[in-house]
């Protein structure tokens, strides 16, 4: 959501408004989108690094369980939905209250090819060569660079990574900064195929996210791509079967069977045995 609402501003501060004339191509849309990314992360990256320090770094020195930071996550998230939901801190932002706010169509979205019967549009080619970049970039950072390390240390043992000179308070703030700025990429492809949003727009997107966590296994990044594409193609099969209107329905059974059958998700034990 913070990640959607800050390439909204930045479409707006570009003087670019739904409508006539918001349609753009070349170095002109490509500048755009570039701003409008920088703007998505920028704003999702300090809000992450921001509910690190308040939400969870006070937990984590009180030595409180994880589900005592599960429960703040979700109280941090309930907060910032109703804090841009409020009336007062709407208008100050300029934005609707509790509707749907939308974005402008900054390319054409006219159709590419045909791939068995789908057509697979600009926005769709975008968005998926920019997720398949964002996969490759974070894997090798996160396996390749020296905080990368780290960050996979104080996951699989802080304690010992503590012992060992990993600054923890360091690593998990740049994990929260990583995340945050991954979140605004997906902010902005989510705004530009959806072209609106809302307060309310993570919610049932976080729930979903976590959904393709667990099917792909927690903690493992390509298993998490995996288990978000698994998740997006048992949707859409199953509201084509059952009605759309059951489409989160099935993401939330689909997480409660994986729980009950294979909690370790898809790459679980390839997970296991890594850390092992």
């Amino acid at each position: 959501m913070i990640g959607t609402m800050g390439a909204l501003f930045a479409s707006r501060a570009m003087d670019i408004h739904p409508g006539v004339g918001s349609v753009h191509s070349g170095l002109a849309l490509v500048l755009i989108l570039v701003g409008c990314l920088l703007a998505a992360m920028a704003a999702s990256g300090t809000i992450a690094v921001a509910l690190e320090r308040i939400a969870y770094r006070p937990l984590r020195k009180r030595g409180a369980s994880r589900l005592a930071a599960l429960i703040s996550a979700i109280g941090a998230s309930l907060f910032l939905s109703e804090l841009f939901g409020w009336s007062k801190f709407a208008k100050f932002l300029h934005i609707h209250v509790r509707s749907f706010e939308p974005f402008p169509r900054l390319m054409n979205k006219s159709t590419l090819f045909t791939f068995f019967g789908a057509n697979v549009r600009t926005d769709k080619a975008v968005i998926i060569v920019s997720a398949l970049v964002m996969m490759i970039v974070l894997d090798r950072f996160v396996r390749r660079s020296r905080l990368g390390r780290g960050i996979r240390a104080v996951a699989q043992d802080p304690e010992t990574a503590s012992l060992m000179g990993v600054n923890i308070d360091r690593i998990v703030s740049a994990t929260f900064l990583l995340g945050g700025i991954m979140a605004g990429a997906a902010g902005l492809l989510f705004l530009l195929f959806y072209e609106n949003t809302v307060y309310n727009v993570g919610f049932v997107l976080g729930i979903k996210a976590f959904t393709a966590a667990v099917l792909g296994g927690i903690g493992n990044l390509r298993g998490a791509l995996l288990g978000g594409l698994t998740l997006g193609l048992l949707e859409k099969y199953g509201g084509s079967v059952f009605g759309a209107q059951w489409i989160d329905v099935i993401a939330f059974v689909l997480l409660v069977l994986i729980l009950m059958v294979r909690p370790n998700g898809l790459l679980g034990q390839a997970l296991s045995k890594a850390r092992a």
